[in-house]
Order: structure tokens, then C-alpha cells, then sequence
């Protein structure tokens, strides 16, 4: 492991500088960062297009050095000199020459090669599909010597039997405690209810049902959303609509609200065992959460107590109107507990070295 604290990680991936829109940003900076303070030296490269130029909240770091590029033969440069400096190269999903990257690093043999998949169902199903994400191919998989996924239980299986990883293990997103903690509320977002995500069509139902027809039904109370991407809709007069929050301002967005809404897209309901980012930070926040309902949430925190399941329209309009801003409180300050002990980015820095001992020598 000593020798590990040294290691020269080279990251690409969809974005670090840019929370816009995705939720792999902040992923990559809670986890470069306890990297680095464990003594690895990471490289991020992301290409620099303009929905994220437009919208960047991050442009240097102390923990990484950033590097940008716009077209291929800047990116072929790039990695022509930093390989040659590199220990273990981890390819995220998303990124956008992923393809070209993952035979080009491939041939390197004398490198680890991790894939870090934010994004397993819809790899899986772009696999299943077609025989390629636009970012990976399904044959290009067994090049990697482990699948780092954000998705744990069946997923991890099929993908070693069915396309050939030689290694898949769970890698959850996790918690940034000097980011995500209790603030002073912002009146901006005080509320009864919120929910922060970028709009997706297999989200739509589930968003109607838990926020949306709520929002309605409770005319008394305050509603907050906060994403991009959502179509024109007509919004009850309670319901506030932010397109988005900065991450400076997410412990803020959290701290209050009485309750948070998480959300799972859906392939990732499909497989299970899929918490998002959004679930860790609000947790963080000692906030309350109340989630759909997918396999896996339990192995996570633990149902009733450190969090709730809203399985309907009439299971949420059940919870906002029996359980106080009390005992919300309370429910989100054992989630905080939980996250603490096993869902840091400090926690997955270490995961992530046992992971490197086993690929990289």
C-alpha cells in the first residue's frame, strides 16, 4: 500500500470541472481528493465542450491537475505524454472517445486499466442492445483488468459471465463530509418538499407521482425542484423551480427542507442496488430522505430508520402529512451517522487502493 501512495492515476472522464446537468462531477472530486491525501498523483482529462465551458464551477484543483482537450489529435498528444508518466489509467463511462481510449491504453500492457462505470445499467443495456455504449464497446471489456460499478448485486455478475470482465466489483458513489454538511437554511429553498436531478423520460412517472401530484395536493405547503432539461409544464403556484443549484450552494439547497426526494432512473431501478450521489450528499446534510422503492436500498441504509420508501402517490401524501419536521430531522441525522461510517469518499479512496494492489505490479 506504500508504494500504492505513490501511484500516478490517469482519470478520464465526462466532466469534473462541470456539475451541469451530470452527476459524475462531483464523483470525481471527493474522490481525487482523498487520493491525493493518501499521496497518488492524479491527472484528469476531460474534453472541453461547450455545455460544461458554459457552465463550469471547478477550473483548477489543489488535489489533481486538470487537463482539457477539444478534438482527437489534441487528445492522442495528451496521452502520448501522460501514459509515459502513468501508473494505472482509470476510463470512466461517458467519456466521450472512450472507444478510441480504451484500445489505445490496452496495448500499453506495462499499465493497470481500470473502467469505472457510473453508469452500469445503461452500459448493460446499450450492450444488450446494440454491442456498444457510445462510449465502450461490449468486446473492449475484458481489456481492463477490473470494472470498478456503480452498481452492485445481478449487474456485477453478468458482467463477468456475459461480456467478459475479468473482475466487477461494487463501487458506490459516496459522501464528501467538508461538502456536504449542515448549514444554516437558505430561504431560496426553505420547503416541506425537494428534489434535485436532471430531467430524464424514465424518471418522468415517478416524478409526477411522489413530487409533482403532491405538490398539488398540499397547496399549504412549499415544493422546491432544482434541474435542468424539464419540459413545459404548468407548475402549481407552491412548487419553485431552480435549473440548477451550484454544488456551493447543495448543502444549503438541503439543509432546508424537511424532506428530500431521491429518485432512480430507470434502468438502474431495474438492476438494483444503485444509490445515487444525490442520495449520499442529502444524507450528509442530516437531511431526510425519502426514496422510490429498488432493490439493494436496505444493503445501503436501513429502511424506516435511516431512511423511507415511497412506493405511490398515496404512500408519499401518507408521509407529508403524518411525519413532522421533528422526526424528519431525526431520521436524516442517523442517515448522516451511517454515511459517516461507511459511505465517504475517504472509505472508497482505500476500496479503491485495495482494487490497485490487485492490478497494478
Amino acid at each position: 500500500m506504500e508504494r500504492l501512495s505513490a501511484m500516478k492515476l490517469l482519470i478520464l472522464g465526462l466532466s469534473i470541472t462541470s456539475s451541469w446537468g451530470n452527476g459524475h462531477a462531483t464523483v470525481y472530486r471527493g474522490l481525487a481528493k482523498e487520493l491525493w491525501r493518501l499521496g497518488v498523483q492524479v491527472t484528469f482529462i476531460e474534453k472541453d465542450v461547450p455545455w460544461y465551458a458554459e457552465n463550469r464551477d471547478m477550473v483548477r484543483a489543489d488535489y489533481a491537475a486538470i487537463k482539457l482537450y477539444r478534438h482527437s489529435n489534441e487528445l492522442e498528444e495528451l496521452l502520448a505524454e501522460e501514459l509515459a508518466r502513468a501508473d494505472l489509467v482509470l476510463l470512466g463511462s461517458y467519456f466521450p472517445d472512450g472507444v478510441a481510449v480504451a484500445d489505445m491504453v490496452s496495448r500499453r500492457r506495462e499499465l493497470g486499466f481500470l473502467f469505472y462505470d457510473i453508469d452500469t445499467p445503461v452500459t448493460l443495456r446499450s450492450f444488450a442492445e446494440g454491442g456498444a455504449a457510445p462510449y465502450l464497446r461490449s468486446d473492449q471489456l475484458p481489456l481492463f483488468d477490473a470494472v470498478l460499478s456503480f452498481t452492485g448485486g445481478p449487474a456485477l455478475r453478468e458482467l463477468q459471465e456475459r461480456w467478459g470482465a475479468r473482475a466487477a466489483v461494487p463501487f458506490y458513489c459516496a459522501l464528501d463530509p467538508e461538502t456536504h454538511r449542515r448549514v444554516n437554511p437558505d430561504e431560496r429553498f426553505r420547503c416541506r418538499m425537494e428534489y434535485m436531478g436532471t430531467y430524464s423520460v424514465d424518471r418522468h412517472a415517478a416524478w409526477e407521482s411522489l413530487f409533482l401530484r403532491p405538490a398539488r395536493r398540499f397547496p399549504e405547503h412549499r415544493f422546491v425542484l432544482a434541474g435542468p432539461q424539464y419540459p413545459s409544464l404548468e407548475l402549481p403556484a407552491n412548487l419553485r423551480h431552480f435549473q440548477h443549484v451550484a454544488p456551493a450552494d447543495h448543502p444549503a439547497f438541503y439543509s432546508s427542507a424537511d424532506m428530500t426526494l431521491n429518485l432512480t432512473r430507470g434502468p438502474m431501478v431495474s438492476y438494483g442496488h444503485s444509490p445515487s450521489v444525490r442520495l449520499f450528499e442529502a444524507a450528509g446534510c442530516a437531511t431526510c430522505v425519502v426514496s422510490d422503492q429498488w432493490r439493494g436500498l436496505e444493503e445501503v441504509f436501513e429502511i424506516g430508520s435511516e431512511i423511507l420508501v415511497a412506493d405511490g402517490e398515496e404512500a408519499m401524501v401518507d408521509i407529508l402529512q403524518s411525519l413532522s419536521a421533528e422526526q424528519a430531522r431525526v431520521i436524516g441525522e442517523r442517515a448522516r451517522e451511517r454515511a459517516l461510517r461507511d459511505h465517504t469518499y475517504a472509505v472508497r479512496a482505500r476500496q479503491f487502493l485495495e482494487v490497485a494492489s490487485r492490478r497494478v505490479g
